[in-house]
């Protein structure tokens, strides 16, 4: 079997797991996913094919408070206006596709001479799950 197929085959393996995700992962947790189920699946391969899959924009990547990469499948982001909001206590990444993008973007432009790539906006905070365990 030529390498190359060899690689797609994997990709496609790889890819195919995380659609089912429903959260973010790290690349440990991938791998470790990825050994329960028998694949034999190099973390070079892992690395290579996220960073494709990152810049296919099939998947989203962000950094936890430690600073480790992790990734969530994006299924519908092929609207310019979206962003993306992290609930930082249970790590859930909530896909938003609503036009305020366009005002917070308009103001950065002009009061700030700043243009934004609205696809890659991730904001922080707490979900509506985790604020109710919160006592305040």
């Amino acid at each position: 079997m030529a390498r190359d197929s060899y690689n797609t085959k994997n990709r496609e393996i790889i890819k195919n797991e995380i659609i089912n995700i429903s959260n973010g992962f790290s690349i440990k947790e991938l791998k470790e996913l990825l050994d329960s189920k028998k694949y034999k699946i190099g973390l070079t391969t892992i690395y290579r094919t996220m960073d494709l899959l990152e810049n296919d924009g099939i998947v989203k990547k962000y950094f936890d408070e430690n600073n480790i990469a992790h990734y969530k499948y994006v299924n519908d982001c092929s609207s310019e206006r979206h962003f993306y909001l992290k609930c930082s206590k249970c790590e859930r990444i909530y896909h938003i596709d609503c036009s305020c993008i366009d005002d917070l973007s308009s103001h950065i432009l002009a009061m700030h001479k700043f243009s934004i790539d609205t696809r890659n906006i991730i904001l922080t905070g707490i979900c509506n799950d985790c604020k109710s365990f919160i006592k305040l």
